[in-house]
């Protein structure tokens, strides 16, 4: 038994996929597929069921897969703790962001790093909640960023800041001279919504639960804007086609629709979103995780106020 192999089988497990697997292990699919058959003989148990064109994993293998997880998170601390020997902030973090907070986050984040911890490079990846506590479990990323709506156990996590929402509308639209709006106002207008996945979809959601109902209607407008960004989105409120919740920190950035688009604030209490910090108990770079919640809460974020509470267990 290797590492090489438990690494193979983790890439595998990550993927569902052996072409995929090998290509993100940079080896070819007959070396990776050999490498985990031979493992499986050396067990005498079968880690994954190959059924075209899916791939599952046996009960057994879950319990090594994870093992396999902690294993090889113990031997990369052989060569963080030689590199922390050296500077308790040298060596990259992998650092994972909603799609809803990376564009607005990650600029200036990645420039208060450059200062703070100069040899601890970032490399991002930017997808949904669901994805990013996946890749937290198999150790993909070490850290993420998101909205605190995570039910799973098992991780540690910090309050970053509180963000506000606001509603957009066109420059033509009747609220426009409005000074605030009431979140039950939203079911009689035409909403221009994220995919299902984004958990700020389900946020706005949640703040006027009729939406789904009252917008049955404009099904065919709502596809149009399936899995879009909030860019995207914004582009369409500006033509005219509907109006959107968006973050506050997002505001900043509509400079290329600035006359065609107004925000308006929401009646107090505005409805907003916790954005937190997440990563394994297993992780033991707390001075990168403390260097990067320092990072966070040194950025300027529209409509943000930041948060001093200690890291939690879940």
């Amino acid at each position: 038994m290797t590492l090489t192999e438990l690494k193979y089988v983790i890439a595998v497990a990550r993927e569902r996929h052996f072409g995929r697997a090998a290509e993100s292990c940079f080896v070819s699919q007959p070396s990776l597929s050999v490498a985990i058959k031979k493992l499986e003989e050396e067990l005498g148990v079968s880690i994954f069921e190959r059924r075209t064109p899916d791939i599952s994993i046996t009960p057994v293998g879950a319990a090594i897969i994870e093992q396999a997880q902690k294993v090889l998170e113990e031997s990369r601390l052989i060569s963080e703790i030689a590199k922390r020997g050296q500077d308790p902030l040298a060596g990259p973090i992998r650092l994972g962001m909603i799609y809803t907070v990376a564009p607005y986050l990650m600029p200036e984040l990645i420039v208060k790093l450059s200062t703070l911890a100069p040899k601890m490079p970032v490399y991002l990846e930017e997808t949904y909640t669901t994805e990013l506590i996946s890749q937290l479990r198999t150790g993909a990323i070490d850290v993420a960023i998101m909205a605190d709506t995570i039910s799973d156990t098992g991780f540690m996590t910090q309050a970053l800041y509180q963000e506000s929402f606001v509603v957009a509308v066109p420059s033509h639209h009747p609220w426009v001279n409005r000074n605030y709006i009431g979140p039950q106002e939203l079911r009689d207008q035409t909403m221009l919504l994220l995919g299902a996945g984004h958990c700020f979809r389900d946020q706005i959601i949640g703040i006027c639960p009729d939406l789904v109902r009252a917008n049955i209607g404009i099904a065919d407008v709502q596809r149009t804007v399936e899995g879009s960004s909030l860019q995207t989105i914004c582009h369409m409120v500006a033509q005219g086609l509907g109006i959107t919740v968006l973050p506050a920190s997002c505001v900043p950035y509509l400079r290329s629709n600035v006359n065609s688009i107004k925000t308006i604030p929401f009646k107090s209490p505005s409805p907003s979103r916790r954005v937190i910090m997440v990563w394994r108990k297993s992780f033991t770079r707390m001075s990168a995780i403390e260097t990067l919640a320092q990072a966070v809460k040194s950025t300027t974020l529209n409509g943000c106020f930041y948060l001093d509470e200690p890291p939690v267990a879940d």
